[in-house]
Parts: C-alpha cells; sequence; structure tokens
C-alpha cells in the first residue's frame, strides 16, 4: 500500500489551490429600473425581481 514517506507541510498543500483568479460578478440592467444588479438577484435599488415586487422599499419622508 502507498503511504507517504513524511507529512506534507500546511503550506505545500496549499500551493494547490492557489492557482485559481476570481472573477468580478456579472451585472446586468434590471429592467424596472435600468440600474445595474446582480444577474438572478433582486434589485436592491427597486426590490423587483422577474417582474415581480419582492422586496418592499421603504419610503423616504422628506
Amino acid at each position: 500500500m502507498a503511504v507517504p514517506k513524511r507529512k506534507q507541510s500546511k503550506s505545500r498543500t496549499d500551493k494547490r489551490f492557489a492557482n485559481y483568479k476570481a472573477t468580478a460578478a456579472n451585472l446586468v440592467e434590471c429592467p424596472h429600473c435600468h440600474e445595474l444588479k446582480e444577474s438572478h438577484r433582486v434589485c436592491k435599488n427597486c426590490g423587483y425581481y422577474d417582474g415581480k415586487e419582492v422586496v418592499a422599499q421603504k419610503e423616504e419622508k422628506n
């Protein structure tokens, strides 16, 4: 049975997973308010998702 001769260090083990680049989230235009939002997420500006109001927005008092 194959067994390692020595323990592999944490830094050597972690090097295996260090070769990636994080990418920014794709932004799309909200069809309701035309602000940029993440795809497949509720719009933070108007609270709409898939043409329906999902999150009620608080009204600003002047």
